[in-house]
């Protein structure tokens, strides 16, 4: 029987990093991965509606920095950089409450993303802001799928929704495909999200798999590393 792995997880370290990058004592371990799971849903729940990919997390001894991706940067950042001051004071509120150490540097980044029709997280969203309008559901996916499709480096596109599609009595699901969707490919890059629309009648979920081509490892660093191999024999 086969299982079924999350696409990312499925992935990481071959073709994906980690969204929380630090080392800590084995006592401040679960604090600081409470800490980061807690404040991620936090964030996750204020900035919906900024369209945002992902929020990664970086501490050093002394640091941390927090790096948002989001199509829409000026929503975030606002006018004089107001927003993205207050932002950062309420991440250092929320670490207060949460009881984690104030780091002596803290650092807010906001990164644009340059592609956000091959973002799945942002795809995710869109879905889930047209269902939340009342459009027609299968209107809405179609729509999105096709911008998907044209957009730079995407070979294929999938979508599920499942609930009460159309305020209907019996929950089901829906799907549209694009393209081919490698799962098990390893060195195939696929961006998964989920989501939720939260509509009067209950809520529906949303899964999106994007395939943006296989990654190869670079052919110049393999020759290099032969080259010194031959040498060092």
């Amino acid at each position: 029987m086969s299982k079924i792995v999350h696409p990312y997880a499925h992935r990481l370290i071959i073709l994906k990093d980690w969204k929380s990058r630090w080392f800590a004592d084995p006592k401040k371990y679960v604090a600081y991965l409470k800490g980061d799971v807690l404040i991620r849903q936090y964030l996750e729940k204020k900035l919906r509606g900024m369209y945002v990919s992902v929020i990664e997390i970086e501490r050093s001894r002394k640091a941390t920095r927090f790096i948002i991706k989001t199509s829409r940067p000026g929503l975030i950042i606002g006018r004089n950089g107001e927003g993205a001051a207050k932002l950062r004071e309420d991440i250092l509120k929320k670490m207060d409450t949460l009881k984690l150490p104030r780091p002596e540097d803290f650092k807010l980044e906001i990164v644009e993303v340059s592609n956000p029709e091959a973002d799945a997280a942002i795809v995710a969203y869109m879905i889930a802001e047209g269902l939340e309008k009342r459009m027609p559901y299968r209107r809405v996916i179609k729509q999105i799928i096709e911008k998907v499709m044209t957009a730079r480096g995407v070979e294929g596109a999938r979508v599920v929704l499942s609930g009460r599609l159309g305020g209907a009595e019996i929950a089901r699901t829906e799907e549209l495909k694009r393209g081919s969707i490698p799962l098990q490919t390893f060195r195939a890059d696929i961006d998964f999200k989920r989501e939720r629309a939260t509509l009067s009648y209950g809520v529906v979920g949303i899964k999106v798999w994007i395939y943006r081509g296989k990654i190869f490892a670079d052919r110049k660093k393999e020759g290099n590393l032969s080259e010194n191999k031959k040498k060092m024999d």
